[in-house]
């Protein structure tokens, strides 16, 4: 029976890849990949000689400290039938803020980013599409200090917790005036493909908490925030993640990244080849079935060079990576 935990397979990938070039990104160890014959396609998605360091500065997703038989997990009446595919996009037309894909920038911000990616979409959702507003990345990511340590990596359900407790106010993407905190970090060019600006040699500092809003904007900080309902753990059963997507919306993932994952193409992922480097977090929109094969539909935060126009496809019912084993939400306070 195939092994579905990444964390046990890679203790034989010295194995698997024994005479392979161990750099992520040469040829040779795509062309591995693709040899396997697997489910999925790898291709270039950074330069060659892209160090290690910087491949860390997208990882930020700490392993939650709430051990699994002390979470608030929420169940879902399973009367409910479910279709053999479903994309948030698709089921929510009027909120186009589904279909963002953010670049979180020389940050390792991924935390909160998937975070307040979900936050948006389920307000949108909520309140019929009559709320449209972009939760701030910024805010999050400066202003919860319990979260963990900004761009150096966060706690997803601490983030969903501080939107409980604290609040978020609105905020787009590097130089937006549309919100109360833009992100202050720009966008860069991590991939082979696209022109943005090389991205910074080094991390990028945690931005400073400023509870104003910026000079550009006419809001209020405290009178813009938006409100979540207590946070929820979900279910590790595929059923019970799918009921909540259908029901409530996407959701906040934390997974395992192994360094194949890094040239990832089409297809649906699952682990061949390669090393452990970091905990990620993701938004799931949705999941289908591609050649047989069951998935996860899922929006990356590495922009739209990155992949298949910034989305991957994750093998699901496995849990893969630990994929399906630390995934997150809240309701808005609407």
């Amino acid at each position: 029976m195939r092994i579905a935990f990444c964390f046990i397979v890679v203790a034989i990938s010295g194995a698997v890849s024994y005479g392979i070039d161990t750099n992520p990104f040469s040829d040779e160890f795509i062309d591995h990949i693709n040899s396997q014959q697997t489910t999925w396609t790898a291709g270039r998605n950074f330069d060659k000689n892209t160090p290690m360091s910087h491949i860390r500065k997208l990882l930020g997703a700490l392993k939650s400290p709430v051990p699994r038989s002390a979470r608030n997990v929420v169940l879902h009446s399973e009367d409910t039938p479910i279709p053999e595919s479903f994309d948030s996009r698709e089921n929510w037309p009027n909120c186009q803020i589904i279909g963002v894909i953010k670049d979180q920038s020389s940050c390792g911000s991924c935390w909160a980013v998937a975070a307040t990616s979900a936050m948006s979409d389920r307000i949108c959702i909520h309140s019929n599409g009559k709320k449209q507003i972009s939760v701030s990345d910024e805010d999050l990511i400066s202003c919860c200090y319990e979260c963990g340590d900004g761009c150096y990596g966060g706690y997803s359900f601490q983030a969903w917790s501080y939107w409980k407790e604290t609040g978020l106010v609105s905020g787009g993407p590097y130089n937006s005036t549309t919100g109360c905190r833009a992100y202050s970090l720009a966008p860069c060019e991590h991939h082979t493909t696209g022109s943005k600006p090389a991205c910074p040699a080094d991390l990028s500092p945690t931005p400073r908490c400023n509870k104003q809003c910026d000079k550009k904007s006419s809001l209020s900080y405290q009178s813009d925030k938006s409100y979540g309902q207590e946070p929820y753990y979900l279910s590790a059963s595929e059923k019970q993640i799918q009921l909540e997507i259908l029901k409530n919306g996407p959701v906040e993932a934390s997974f395992d990244v192994y360094s194949d994952f890094l040239s990832y193409k089409s297809g649906v992922y699952q682990y061949v080849s390669g090393q452990y480097k970091g905990g990620h977090a993701v938004r799931v929109l949705g999941w289908g079935v591609e050649n047989g094969t069951p998935y996860w539909l899922v929006a990356n935060s590495w922009n739209e060079d990155w992949g298949d126009n910034g989305l991957f496809k994750i093998i699901r019912g496995t849990n893969e990576c630990e994929f399906e084993a630390d995934i997150v939400a809240g309701l808005p306070k609407l």
